[in-house]
Parts: structure tokens; sequence; C-alpha cells
């Protein structure tokens, strides 16, 4: 008979996930798509490595090669993966390179994730700029505690030249393909969850669980699920389920843009850590850092609206 009841919740979920599936889906690439082709173009004629010159005295003085902007640049502006890519192919120290590392993963899809966040309520300009901001001083604290790493890093994969136009755009649109779909099941994934979740009760509970960590991390206390989702799969995805919440009246407009200030720093904790970990990144540094700032970013901002509020 149980098996039977969940069946039918099972079907129940997947009926209601399908069409707000699809509208998200739309939704994130109709944001992706068009930025994802814009830095593909860039990329190919050159224009993030001649925005790169002009970070090279600023990467000097935080105890980066200037050649890192690139690597810095590729990732903020496309993904961790890609950056991590052109970071393989710049010669640098194992402590050089966890601190470009640290800076992606504050960084990385910094247009898009930043017009994903706008869609639930936050700023795209102050989160874009607040990211931005962090990586650097995340990276001078870094450079003053990590010690010393002489470990050689990178030439490790070799550039390929420069391709053609047509080659760019074709594998531009087999990736975006495989983005498309994977998107799609993680998304369909998901929203079944959740929906099986609710049936159940069990995001309350899931809530009530977590709500000491929330309290410590200064978040609303229905915030764990998308906290949850966030840290795990990332900002798009993790807004993808906050915009969900907010049309279900779970969370308000200003809990979601609470819970932003915190994924800007902490997000896709897993999916990254693991990556960079696998090409000898330490994942004590990364986490560790990130988890402070976070922390940091959180906790300034109520400290400064309870300061502003007190004067007014």
């Amino acid at each position: 008979m149980r098996d039977r009841d969940f069946l039918y919740v099972l079907a129940g979920s997947v009926r209601k996930a399908c069409p707000v599936t699809m509208r998200t889906t739309l939704w994130l690439l109709r944001i992706m798509l068009p930025v994802s082709l814009a830095v593909t173009l860039m990329q190919h004629y050159g224009i993030i490595g001649w925005m790169a010159q002009y970070l090279d005295p600023l990467f000097r003085y935080i105890g980066l090669p200037g050649s890192s902007a690139i690597a810095f640049l590729t990732g903020a502006f496309v993904t961790s993966y890609a950056g991590m890519a052109a970071m393989l192919s710049i010669e640098m120290t194992l402590r050089q390179a966890t601190i470009v590392t640290l800076m992606m993963c504050i960084c990385h899809a910094l247009p898009m994730e930043s017009t994903v966040i706008k869609k639930t309520g936050s700023s795209f300009w102050r989160m874009s700029v607040i990211r931005l901001i962090m990586a650097f001083v995340c990276a001078i604290y870094l450079n003053i505690v990590l010690p010393e790493m002489n470990d050689s890093f990178g030439m490790i994969v070799q550039g390929e030249g420069r391709k053609e136009l047509a080659d760019v755009f074709a594998e531009w649109c087999l990736s975006s393909l495989k983005l498309s779909l994977m998107i799609f099941f993680i998304i369909f994934s998901l929203m079944i969850l959740q929906r099986i979740m609710d049936a159940y009760n069990l995001i309350p509970r899931l809530s009530r669980s977590l709500r000491p960590l929330m309290k410590i991390f200064g978040l609303p206390d229905d915030a764990s699920y998308m906290w949850l989702v966030g840290n795990v799969l990332g900002i798009s995805y993790g807004c993808a389920v906050m915009l969900d919440l907010e049309e279900q009246g779970v969370i308000s407009r200003e809990e979601a843009n609470d819970v932003n200030y915190h994924l800007i720093m902490n997000h896709s904790m897993i999916e990254d850590t693991l990556v960079f970990a696998a090409i000898g990144i330490s994942a004590f540094w990364i986490l560790s850092t990130r988890m402070l700032f976070a922390l940091i970013v959180v906790w300034g901002r109520r400290a400064l609206r309870l300061l502003v509020s007190s004067i007014g």
C-alpha cells in the first residue's frame, strides 16, 4: 500500500513538475545561450586576452603572474572549466594556482549568473561588483596566509592554435545542446524532488533541522532548501528552485535576496572543489576561505543595515 501511495505521489509530482521545468529551462536558456555565444566570440577574437593586459599590474600586486589574468577573465566570463583550461596552459606555482582557483570559484560565469540572480530580486550590478571585489579580497587574504608551495603547476594543456569561426560556432552549438539537455533534466529532477518533499511535508522538517546552521550563516529560517541546492548545484539551479518557492509563497523576495548574498560566495561547493582538487588544488583552502568570507559578507551586510537604520 505504501509503495502504491508513493507511486501515486511520484506520478503527481512528475505531472506538476513538467510545465514548471519547461518554463524555467526556457528562461535560463534565454539568458545563458546569448551570453555564452558572446563570450565565445570574445575569446575567438582575442578580446578577453586584450582585457587581461590591463589587469597585469593588479595581479602582480596580489602575488600572481600577469598572465594569470587571462585564466581569471576566462573563468569570470565563461565557466570555471574554461578558466581551469586556461590556467593549465600558464606556468605558475601551486600556491599561485590556488589563489587563481579561489578567484574563479567566486567569480565564474559572472554575466550569466548575475542575470539569473536579478530574476530573483537581487541587483545585477551590485552582485557583480561584490563578487569581483571579494575575489580580490580573498586573493589578498590567501596571498598573506598561504604557506609557500613552490611545486610547479601548469603547462599541462597545450594550445591548439586559432580555429576557424565556423568550427568555433559548431563546437558552441554542440556544447549548448548538451548544456540545454543537462539543464532540463537537472531542473526536472529538482522540481520532482521538491514536490515529493512537499507531499510528505519534508521541507518544513528540513528547515527545522538546518535552522541552527541558517542562524550561524545569518540567513532566514526557511532558506535551508535553496541554500542546499545552491551550495551543491550552483546559483543557476538554486535560483530556479528559489523562483519556484517564491511563486508558491514559501519564501519572500527579500528572503531570496538575503540568500543570494551568501550564494555569491558559496555556490557549487562540491562540484568546483572536486574539479580543482583533481588537478592538485587544496580543497581545504578553497572551502575554508569561501565559507569564512560568506559569513563576513552576510553578517557585514546585516551589521551595516542595523547601523543605517539606527542612524536614520
